[in-house]
């Protein structure tokens, strides 16, 4: 099966695969709940790191850059099913529930879900949409499928309101501990822009206040001054460059040698 599947377009996806994977997502843009079937899956963020296993749970938040990892485990493939909560459904849910909104959500931003009998009979009742894809199935049922998980999700963990719903503009953070904590993300710097509640040009001029530099520039050094560091601890450069934000070997690898004056692994042997 193609991994990962879009079973309702735009809504419900089912990732299968039977090896071990690694993926640099670069930006979560919607809230998502992940579903694991079987396997394990790990989400690592700068400031969180969640492991779940199969029956499991996980509600993403919004606006996060974000490493996952799909395992298989013995005797087991890697089953996933990922529902993306887009703001325009959660906006239909405020208005035909009439909610009102609670304080600020001050929470961590990926929460594991308690199961209850009604979500692990939600659980089961998704799995037939993802193991059956020859099936038509309209965008209007898999929005009441959607639905149905939020307001289950809410019936669980009511405190998850204020994080599912807020949909204000994200708000401007400290720029040098959100960039030294993510700079090994490949994302253009309108997303990083936007992660700090920048415009792009209000993102430059910040950033060149706070690292005297310009942001292409300081990036390039900053994951060339880390690939330097773990290749020195003996990593391989086929094994660090995506992580790094390199877009291919050959691309880390002229990098490298340009600013070090020798190949990466002339470097590591020396």
């Amino acid at each position: 099966m193609t991994n990962p599947s879009e079973i309702i377009p735009g809504l419900i996806f089912y990732a299968y695969l039977s090896a071990q994977r690694k993926d640099k997502v670069s930006f979560l843009e919607h809230n998502t709940l992940v579903l694991v079937a079987s396997g394990q899956f790990t989400l690592e963020t700068s400031g969180q790191k969640v492991t779940m296993r199969k029956g499991e749970m996980l509600l993403i938040g919004k606006n996060q850059l974000a490493t996952i990892t799909k395992t298989p485990l013995p005797g087991e493939d890697y089953e996933t099913i990922v529902i993306s909560l887009q703001e325009e459904m959660l906006r239909q849910i405020v208005l035909e529930e009439q909610l009102t909104m609670q304080e600020k959500y001050s929470g961590p931003r990926n929460v594991l879900i308690p199961p209850t009998d009604f979500l692990r009979g939600y659980f089961q009742s998704v799995l037939p949409y993802v193991r059956n894809p020859e099936a038509t199935l309209t965008d209007a049922m898999g929005m009441l499928k959607v639905k149905e998980g939020v307001k289950l999700i809410l019936h669980a963990m009511p405190g998850l309101r204020s994080l599912l719903f807020d949909f204000s503009e994200p708000h401007k953070i400290d720029l040098e501990k959100f960039m030294l904590g993510n700079f090994h993300f490949n994302i253009p710097l309108e997303k990083f822009a936007q992660l700090t509640g920048r415009s792009l040009a209000g993102f430059k001029r910040d950033f060149k206040k706070v690292f005297d530099a310009a942001p292409k520039q300081w990036l390039m050094e900053r994951r060339l001054t880390e690939a330097r560091y773990l290749i020195e601890k003996s990593r391989k450069p086929s094994d660090i460059y995506l992580d790094l934000g390199f877009e291919s070997l050959s691309h880390f690898s002229r990098s490298f040698s340009r600013k070090y004056g020798k190949a990466p692994s002339e470097w590591k042997a020396a």
